[in-house]
């Protein structure tokens, strides 16, 4: 079986789960947007960083 995500998109993930750990992981453009307080804004936020740099990561799931 294939993997999903690159491992990659992987290294992203954890940094930003180290940042939000540590207290210091903002959202919103510029990190104006506030501290981030839950882990899945967190994983979110990962992601979406390994998208900017084109690293293999599914779409996101249409809600």
């Amino acid at each position: 079986m294939a993997r999903k995500y690159s491992k990659g998109a992987g290294t992203d993930v954890k940094r930003e789960m180290k940042k939000f750990k540590k207290g210091t992981l903002k959202s919103g453009k510029g990190g104006k947007g506030g501290t981030v307080t839950s882990r899945k804004q967190a994983i979110a936020i990962g992601l979406s960083e390994a998208r900017k740099k084109g690293k293999k990561v599914p779409k996101k799931r249409a809600t």
